[in-house]
């Protein structure tokens, strides 16, 4: 399946290509600069058109460089400037000194402190991405002013203060409206807290020239459900003869006393999503409640593991931890599932009893998908979600490297790490944090590999990504009538309508 991803790639990346663009292809440093500033000045009047007055917050190297020429041009515009030169002008190497200079010649008067004005648009054009470690003191206040001052913020390349590799805060960052990121763009800006701080992301890709950049591997790719939709062939119309079997059959095991509604949110999702067959194997006491909700579903009562074992094999794939527990019952059922090679979608209580390291799994032996919050990631990798949230792109890789699977971790711009690749689904929005929507999640994935799995139509790690941005997409279209109060059920029509 043809997705055409956005590619995605760290600071370093981008400065190798601005390494081998100025010393291997002869393109002038400064006129790189130049460009830079000219868009993002462009991408500022695009957004407020009327602007009459601009504060430009200026550090040293490039990226203040870009930040002078943005100040330049606006003077030329006849947009008053207050020029905030945190790094002194004579402290200015390269081509960072030529941006300022220029500046200065045009009549602006770099100042160590501003009278900050009640209207008009700040830059920041402070840090970029050269910042290692967290911001000093001297930063701090600065990025301080930019967020008290009220005034929208257009950053340059990244908000001052966002590590653009991981999407983690260093200490304190600039809360931007947009950024306008310079040749490639930076992973960072869109999982963990960096959509939070960037805004608006835009694209300079300046004169660098394609071949430099088609260079290296992207670091990770953003995808979307727009991307996917078209001609996917999980999703697609159905030919005139098609018929159940070649859709799948999603087994869901869990829903343990007080659990009930996880599994029968899952079911439902698998159902919606366009699964051929769905079997529920839960609780006694819940099967009224499926039944009644869904008699679409094969609903089978288990007591524990011995249940459980007869029904396992019909299915194309198993979706097992929505409502589990992590008591004996739930414990017997995942042994059972880790007795067989069957495709697996693990989920809630499923990891953590992984975690735990009470049963031995058979992960490297079959295809199999996780799906932790960063709180379980943080439980399989034996520390804590906020180390986790630190590093997202690390801790995917480090599960995959650990459990010889498929990773989604949930969050803002969630990850899928699949194949030595992670993507970046840039569907979602803060409805979605209620309980219920990892079931929902899992019944979607469940439904996915199913008719993968049946129809061998398309590849295992496709259907992973289709399932995560349908869930996601279908919450934005849920999200119509707001983010709050949105609950996990509001998706099912959702998703039918999507993929239809």
């Amino acid at each position: 399946m043809s997705t055409n991803p956005a590619p995605l790639y760290t600071a370093d990346q981008v400065r190798e290509f601005d390494r081998i663009a100025i010393e291997e292809q002869g393109i002038d440093g400064y006129a790189l600069m130049e460009q830079a500033g000219e868009a993002a000045f462009a991408a500022l009047l695009s957004q407020w058109s009327q602007v009459r007055h601009l504060v430009v917050v200026c550090g040293a190297g490039n990226n203040g460089g870009d930040g002078y020429v943005m100040a330049r041009l606006a003077h030329q515009h006849d947009i008053q400037v207050e020029l905030l030169a945190v790094t002194p002008v004579d402290k200015l190497t390269g081509s960072a000194k030529v941006a300022a200079d220029a500046a200065i010649e045009v009549g602006l008067t770099p100042a160590n402190e501003i009278q900050w004005p009640q209207s008009g648009v700040v830059v920041d054009a402070l840090l970029g991405t050269g910042l290692k470690g967290e911001v000093n003191a001297e930063k701090a206040r600065v990025i301080q002013q930019i967020n008290d001052s009220g005034l929208p913020v257009v950053a340059v390349d990244v908000p001052s203060g966002l590590d653009a590799n991981t999407g983690c805060v260093l200490g304190c960052a600039v809360k931007a409206h947009m950024t306008v990121t310079m040749i490639g763009h930076k992973q960072g800006l869109f999982t963990g807290q960096g959509p939070i701080y960037a805004g608006e992301v835009r694209l300079a890709k300046l004169g660098v020239p394609n071949a430099v950049v088609e260079q290296q591997t992207p670091s990770s790719q953003l995808i979307s459900w727009r991307q996917l939709f078209k001609d996917n062939p999980l999703t697609g119309r159905r030919e005139l003869d098609c018929h159940k079997g070649q859709l799948g059959h999603v087994m869901i095991l869990g829903g343990d006393l007080g659990y009930g509604g996880a599994v029968i949110m899952a079911a439902g999702a698998a159902l919606r999503s366009g699964a051929g067959l769905v079997s529920v194997a839960t609780r006694s006491e819940h099967v009224p409640a499926l039944l009644a909700k869904y008699p679409e579903v094969m609903v089978h009562a288990v007591d524990g593991g011995q249940d459980v074992q007869p029904l396992l094999p019909k299915a194309d794939v198993l979706v097992v931890g929505p409502g589990l527990g992590q008591s004996h019952w739930g414990q017997q059922i995942l042994q059972q599932v880790f007795a067989l090679n069957t495709p697996v979608i693990l989920d809630a209580d499923a990891l953590n009893l992984l975690a735990a390291g009470r049963i031995k799994h058979n992960l490297n032996d079959r295809l199999s998908v996780m799906t932790p919050h960063p709180g379980e990631a943080g439980r399989l990798l034996e520390t804590g979600s906020a180390a986790i949230q630190q590093d997202r792109f690390s801790a995917v890789r480090a599960l995959q490297d650990k459990f010889h699977s498929l990773v989604v971790l949930k969050g803002l711009g969630s990850l899928v790490g699949f194949d030595q690749e992670i993507a970046i689904c840039t569907d979602g929005n803060p409805g979605m944090a209620s309980g219920g929507m990892g079931d929902v999640l899992s019944g979607v994935l469940g439904a996915m590999v199913a008719i993968q799995q049946a129809s061998e139509c398309t590849e295992f790690s496709d259907a992973v990504l289709t399932a995560v941005c349908l869930h996601s997409a279908a919450a934005d279209q849920a999200a119509g009538d707001g983010e709050n109060g949105m609950v996990a059920t509001d998706l099912l029509a959702m998703i039918r309508s999507l993929i239809n």
